[in-house]
């Protein structure tokens, strides 16, 4: 009979250290269900809320990441109400974009109203994560703007963790940009408490910044449970496309997932949709359900 261990050595999905591992540890490790990132639907989601999330469930899709959260409200849609809505289509809002810039970039009591009032609207939603999205680039233009931001991020995880949240910075390509040998990357991670503050890696500009993946994991040894999957266009690096449909070797990536703590992943597409934006979401969740988990 051929068994779990023996396909996923066969496979090449199992080193020999993994060998050692009990067959329930082995089940555990097998990745989550695949999330889709709504910014993805931007254009769509902001006219036709209800319809996205429908279309979004029926392409399989288990789990989202939010974005856009406007005056206690979701595309137009009050908080309460659209988690009910993702509810009521079997998904679930593992994560959260939210950009409190108040908080992040100044020191005001208003900063810090601003943030627990998001972190309030995160729990509403059921988040696990409360995960930072971005930084403008006039806050991000020395290492001591990224030193600046590490603070910040360690207070906003202490807060998320009051709120029974988990805290999380989601990465682009400026950060790798080096300042004499040192990158703002560098200092977000290394200032940054390890236990509080997670990563959600975007695989994407990892990659156009021209740097391995696999490698960045082993850096950084279970601090990214979250992974943003979107591929490189063939002909345009500065293209996203279909996952499977460009150059980023996820068959790899997924491999290396234990190492990185990766605990959810969210498909996500900015440009280049092929042949248009619920196609393309669909063309993605089909390759990676066939090829990588």
């Amino acid at each position: 009979m051929t068994t779990r261990r023996t396909f996923l050595k066969q496979a090449g999905l199992i080193t020999p250290a993994m060998l050692l591992l009990p067959d329930a540890l082995l089940a555990a490790a097998k990745p989550k269900n695949v999330g889709l990132q709504l910014y993805t639907l931007r254009e769509l989601i902001s006219k036709d809320p209800r319809g996205v999330i429908e279309k979004v469930a029926a392409a399989g899709y288990k789990e989202v990441e939010l974005f856009g959260l406007n005056n206690g409200s979701f595309f137009g849609i009050p908080v309460a109400e659209f988690a009910a809505l993702l509810k009521s289509h079997g998904l679930k809002a593992i994560s959260g974009h939210y950009m409190p810039a108040k908080f992040l970039f100044g020191d005001t009591e208003e900063g810090t109203s601003e943030i627990n009032a998001m972190i309030g609207h995160a729990a509403t939603m059921g988040n696990t994560y409360f995960t930072i999205p971005w930084l403008p680039a006039e806050k991000r233009s020395s290492l001591d703007d990224y030193k600046k931001i590490a603070a910040k991020l360690n207070k906003g995880a202490e807060l998320a963790k009051k709120a029974g949240l988990k805290f999380a910075y989601h990465n682009h390509d400026f950060e790798f940009k080096s300042y004499d040998g040192t990158t703002g990357f560098d200092i977000l991670t290394r200032e940054t408490d390890k236990d509080l503050v997670k990563f959600e890696l975007d695989i994407y500009w990892v990659a156009f910044s021209g740097i391995d993946t696999v490698s960045l994991f082993n850096q950084l040894k279970g601090r990214v449970p979250l992974w943003h999957v979107k591929d490189m266009d063939k002909v345009n690096r500065s293209n996203n496309t279909e996952i499977g449909n460009g150059t980023i070797d996820y068959s790899a990536i997924f491999k290396a997932a234990k190492i990185s703590g990766m605990k959810h992943f969210f498909v996500e597409q900015e440009t280049n949709y092929v042949p248009d934006p619920i196609s393309s979401v669909e063309a993605s969740i089909k390759y990676i359900k066939a090829k990588l988990i």
